[in-house]
């Protein structure tokens, strides 16, 4: 992959008090703003024709995936997984973006 290429998270989630959660979305906020993040996808319908899945999906663009990965580790951040964890269960990959050759 090339220096240029995007990150991404993409989250699945399950949120047990959907309340609470609002403390750790107030608090994402500053994080994600600091690191260029993006919200490609925010929950919204959906279908799972294959595989497990969780209730809410998430992808998020940052501009490189060093953003991506740094944003993770931000301590902001690591404040803001402090207030979700005890509410949810979330599965989350950080990845660098794709932007080589595309099918014709």
């Amino acid at each position: 992959m090339s220096n240029n290429s995007k990150g991404y998270w993409i989250a699945r989630v399950d949120v047990s008090d959907p309340e609470q959660y609002k403390a750790y979305v107030a608090a994402n906020a500053k994080p994600f703003a600091a690191h260029g993040a993006r919200f490609l996808v925010r929950g919204g319908a959906f279908e799972n024709p294959e595989g497990g899945h969780r209730s809410r999906n998430v992808v998020i663009e940052f501009p490189s995936y060093q953003a991506a990965v740094a944003c993770w580790h931000d301590p902001d951040y690591q404040a803001a997984i402090r207030l979700r964890a005890p509410v949810s269960v979330i599965d989350l990959v950080i990845i660098e973006g794709y932007d080589g050759p595309q099918p014709a």
